[in-house]
């Protein structure tokens, strides 16, 4: 793995992964935000997301320009294999860390 993956870099290649070819800024953003209950900039998820990009975890490309955007085009984002094998080994670490845990949860 590149590198340690952050909490907020876990959930936006989480995000990026539940939205498949539909993911980009807007909709990360607002799905984090309902998911969490937490208040996210644009400017902090558009940092992350180049720092994913450097790393190789995501790659982006433009969309097509639209009428409801003014002309822009929409950055759109896809997990690659490494940013796949990155959630896969955070996921791994966290399942260990909770079968080692002596933590009880109410549902449990």
């Amino acid at each position: 793995m590149k590198g340690y993956l952050g909490e907020f870099e876990e959930l936006v290649l989480l995000t990026i992964a539940a939205y498949a070819d539909e993911a980009y800024s807007v909709v990360i953003k607002t799905d984090i935000e309902d998911r969490t209950s937490r208040t996210i900039s644009l400017g902090a998820l558009h940092s992350t997301l180049t720092r994913l990009e450097e790393k190789g975890f995501i790659t982006s490309e433009l969309g097509g320009a639209t009428q409801t955007r003014g002309g822009r085009k929409k950055r759109y984002f896809q997990l690659t294999a490494s940013g796949k094998s990155a959630l896969a080994s955070s996921k791994e670490l966290r399942d260990q860390l909770w079968d080692l845990s002596k933590i009880r949860l109410a549902n449990d």
